[in-house]
Parts: structure tokens; sequence; C-alpha cells
């Protein structure tokens, strides 16, 4: 990852070691695909594991509210921002 990214001139930033505090948002949805899919299924190769994890992320961001995104679910949030500034760009 390290060599990817310093290819195409990307600056990564860690955490220290055992503050996951530090970037809170990722470490709870880690911790979230962790519990509900990958603790949780086997996988039978590379096509496979991307199968169910297509299948997890459209439940994750299309089914299900987030209290943190006012018990919308990621897409009904992302359409209301967009409709919000289209609509803020017709009143200018």
């Amino acid at each position: 990852m390290d060599s990817w990214a310093y290819r195409r001139g990307v600056q990564l930033q860690f955490i220290r070691p055992g503050k996951p505090i530090e970037n809170a948002f990722i470490e709870s949805f880690n911790g979230r695909l962790r519990d509900e899919l990958l603790n949780g299924e086997l996988f039978i190769g590379l096509l496979d594991a991307r199968q169910k994890l297509e299948t997890w992320r459209r439940d994750y961001n299309q089914n299900r509210p987030h209290g943190s995104l006012g018990d919308l679910t990621p897409n009904e949030f992302a359409n209301q921002v967009r409709t919000e500034t289209h609509a803020l760009g017709e009143v200018s």
C-alpha cells in the first residue's frame, strides 16, 4: 500500500497504535463490517467474497437507517443533500 500511495502522490496518515478514537468513524464501520459479515461468513474464493461484500454494502447503504444521518439511509441522506444543494443554487 505504501508503494502504491507513493507512486500516486498520496500521503498516508496512520493513527497511533491503541488510539482508535482518533478515527472513530472508520473504526466503527470496520467493527460493524467485521461483526456482520467477516466473522459470520465463509468465503470459498475471491469472487464469493466480492459478491457477499457487495450484497452487504448495498444493504448498508440502501436499506439501513443510520442514527448519525437522522435515521436516513446513506442513499436517502445523499439525495437530501443533493436536493438541498440544488434548491440553494436556484435561490441565488
